[in-house]
């Protein structure tokens, strides 16, 4: 039994685990009933975003052995997730202002014809999204012995990145129309507000980084 002389490498691992458990349990919880709903209703579009969602958690957590994604940024993606889910699987009621005849979350008017939800989830994914790639810039520069200082020039790299991540995900909507008969993507001038959007949540990730980030590590660095 390890005693107060436990190895570094333990004790880390252990850290990790009180990290990471809750948020992969919330995480896969709400996917276990996105499935249920998705199978139950026949809804192939969703179907494959669970599929696409289980290959992202992979790629996080592979990220998160590498630079150890600080848990703030872990469960902002969960909710992200959840977000998601929840975007393509709740109708909303009758009455309530929609862009399309689905009446799923992802069409509802937040301020009718100007904001959807899809927008808003599109911002703040791609944000948090942006949040993450600065935290494993910063990790790679401090493994070289340098200091991580969230100038213009790394934030608008890690916003880029973001960016990237944006571009990448509407490509997997693109596959999606190619595979689903019927789905929510929506045509050209959707894709163009989405990608409207991704840029505002990096831009926005990245002054908050700019304001708030003063060098922290990215997790305690012991339990």
């Amino acid at each position: 039994m390890a005693g107060p002389a436990a190895p570094t490498s333990i004790r880390r691992d252990r850290a990790s685990l009180r990290r990471v458990v809750p948020v992969a349990t919330f995480t896969f919880g709400y996917l276990g009933v996105a499935l249920v709903l998705a199978v139950v209703r026949g809804n192939l579009e969703f179907l494959f975003y669970i599929v696409v969602m289980l290959l992202l958690i992979a790629m996080v957590w592979a990220v998160d052995r590498s630079i150890r994604v600080s848990a703030g940024a872990l469960w902002c993606l969960s909710l992200w997730g959840l977000a998601h889910m929840a975007g393509g699987l709740l109708v909303v009621p009758a009455g309530w202002p929609v862009s399309a005849e689905s009446r799923v979350l992802y069409t509802l008017w937040l301020i009718p014809e100007r904001v959807k939800y899809d927008q808003l989830v599109h911002a703040f994914g791609f944000g948090v999204t942006t949040w993450v790639c600065w935290q494993g810039l910063r990790s790679a520069i401090r493994r070289r012995g340098g200091t991580a200082v969230p100038t213009i020039g790394l934030l608008t790299l890690a916003a880029a990145a973001g960016l990237g991540f944006g571009a990448l995900n509407e490509v997997v909507e693109f596959v999606a129309t190619l595979l689903v008969p019927e789905t929510n993507v929506g045509g050209y001038a959707n894709t163009g507000w989405d990608l409207v959007a991704n840029t505002v949540g990096a831009t926005v990730a990245a002054t908050l980084i700019a304001l708030f980030d003063r060098g922290a590590p990215n997790v305690p660095q012991q339990s």
